[in-house]
């Protein structure tokens, strides 16, 4: 059935009351049109009677009518100006991936390791008669990228204004380790840290800022990642005014402006999640929630100057100059560089390449520079909502890296030192079900990093990125290699929630994670061996050894929320 148009309703209603008000006045009587006064027979009249003043009055009406149906048919056919810059959702629905690959959203955007922010307001161009021209298709709008991992599967904000997109996001979770530690310490892991506990990880509150092409985006962090994420950062030790502290509640802080040329630059500069790694700062992106070491043990986050520049909808280029490798501050003399390229030809393949060089980023350990790649792919290859089996996906994920000078050498071991790289990879597959209110994702990954100078330090008796520990070095030349699995069921009964189970398996060729005597120290030595005392990181505490294992078992129940 073909619908009316405005001009289609509102003029038969004009004539309608154009009938009513030249009707005879009999047809206006009460009851069934009679009169109490006695008839008389018309006249026949030859000539058109004058209007009366209520006549006039309806045709004036009608005639205004028509002209504002006339004004709104012409508005409603010219073309739509693009919109103010979105939520940061990742895009597709994402970043971001922002993250966008993973998924950034269309305003600032980074969802954690996201990569796909949107280029923003794109504004309306005009020909040389002066006609407006469509405004240029927004970058990874073309397609629905909610799939990815590292990406939210949000897909609107209800509550968003033109100024200020909100968001709120929350992560809390209980693990369960097969080890015991009676101390209760999960190590080797930045995301998971208490065991048999119930622990809020995360909670954030914050949001986007969009206006005039001027953009910002500020994401406080509360919980656990308030503690944990600054303690693997050693650059706050070089120096004075305690970074760590000042950046302690902020997983995201920046502001930049967005210009519209091409398919839109923007120009970046605070705090903001890291893309190497696939994986999202925030769990309630990924497909797991535990990721593999390639990702769990690279950066969460930058400091310093990004430009994303969108040549086309399907293409991102972003070169980064920042403080160094995860940190808030310099390790030594020079701050580091790398640059993100994205890529995603259609809805179903995205294509991701994160390179980071010359930072020398080794404390204490000038001339020390490293080199680091990260790549993935993410395929959509199975998208039948209307069944069971309502899409499936995989990523793969291979990173390699090394370090030269300051003691070691990238291409083995020589006169220069002890050959120190990395070199890992991941792989995952999600599926979902039920027109995605389930998912099952089973994957894992492997790394081999001789010199340490990836692997997350276990906590023992306290100990940071800054102070190590003698309990577990991290000397040129050091072995360690480490592999895992896992299995992750997901129910998502909204967009806004996921309820979500997860077994971990987590092995290394060297004791590693906590065992059931834990890595605090129970009795110490006291006074005046103030070095010595329980608690002090980095400490010897005599008679004290931490209980260590080449094996970990663990079960993960979380409640992840994102607005």
């Amino acid at each position: 059935m073909r619908t009316l148009g405005r001009k289609g309703i509102i003029t038969p209603l004009a004539l309608g009351l154009l009938c009513v008000g030249l009707c005879p006045t009999w047809a206006l009587a009460d009851g069934d049109g009679k009169n109490d006064a006695p008839k008389a027979d018309s006249p026949k009249i030859e000539t058109p009677a004058p209007l009366t003043e209520r006549e006039r009055h309806l045709l004036d009406r009608v005639e205004l009518l028509e002209k504002r149906v006339a004004e709104l048919e012409t508005n409603r056919n010219k073309p739509a100006a693009s919109s103010e810059t979105k939520a940061s959702q990742p895009v597709g629905a994402a970043s971001g991936t922002a993250t966008a690959a993973p998924g950034e959203a269309a305003a600032p955007g980074a969802a954690a390791k996201n990569s796909g922010d949107a280029a923003g307001p794109q504004a309306t161009e005009s020909d040389k008669s002066g006609a407006a021209k469509p405004a240029k298709a927004e970058p990874f709008s073309f397609a629905d990228f909610t799939w990815l991992n590292g990406n939210s599967r949000t897909v609107d904000t209800p509550y968003a204004t033109k100024f200020f997109t909100p968001e709120v996001r929350a992560d809390v979770d209980y693990n369960y380790s097969f080890n015991h530690p009676k101390d209760d310490t999960i190590g080797g892991s930045s995301e998971v840290f208490r065991h048999n506990e119930v622990q809020v990880t995360q909670l954030g509150v914050g949001g986007d800022f969009h206006y005039d092409n001027v953009r910002a985006r500020l994401m406080t962090q509360f919980g656990m990642y308030s503690q944990t994420t600054p303690r693997n950062d050693a650059s706050p030790s070089r120096g004075q005014w305690q970074l760590d502290n000042a950046y302690r509640y902020i997983s995201e802080a920046y502001g930049g402006y967005h210009f519209n040329a091409l398919h839109g630059i923007n120009v970046d500069a605070g705090i903001f999640m890291s893309y190497v790694g696939l994986f999202s700062y925030y769990q309630f992106d990924n497909w797991a929630y535990q990721p593999s070491y390639v990702s769990s043990n690279t950066p969460w986050f930058f400091n310093g100057l990004r430009v994303q520049i969108f040549p086309t909808e399907h293409l991102k280029i972003e070169p980064w100059f920042v403080n160094g490798w995860q940190s808030y501050g310099r390790f030594n003399g020079r701050p580091g560089f790398g640059f993100q390229i994205l890529w995603r030809p259609n809805g179903w393949f995205s294509i991701l390449g994160n390179q980071y060089m010359l930072g020398e980023d080794a404390l204490n350990t000038p001339g020390r520079v490293r080199y680091h790649s990260d790549d993935s792919i993410e395929i959509k290859y199975l998208d039948h909502n209307e069944s069971f089996l309502s899409k499936a996906a995989f990523s793969l994920t291979g990173d390699i890296g090394c370090e030269h000078g300051g003691g070691v050498s990238c291409w083995g071991n020589s006169a220069k030192g002890p050959k120190q790289d990395f070199l890992g990879f991941m792989f995952y597959n999600r599926f979902w079900f039920d027109r995605n209110r389930y998912g099952l994702t089973l994957g894992g990954g492997r790394i081999n990093n001789p010199g340490r100078y990836l692997v997350l330090l276990p906590p023992i008796n306290g100990a940071t990125a800054a102070s190590g520990t003698p309990y577990f070095t991290e000397n040129p030349g050091d072995q360690f290699k480490a592999w895992d699995a896992s299995g992750t069921f997901d129910y998502m009964p909204s967009q806004y929630i996921t309820f979500r189970g997860e077994f971990d398996h987590r092995a290394a060729n060297v004791p590693y994670f906590s065992g059931p005597g834990g890595v605090t120290p129970t009795s110490c030595p006291t006074a005046p061996i103030v070095e010595n005392i329980c608690g002090s990181p980095g400490a010897f505490v005599p008679g004290f050894t931490p209980d260590l294992k080449k094996i970990e078992n663990r079960i993960n129940l979380s409640i992840l929320v994102k607005f």
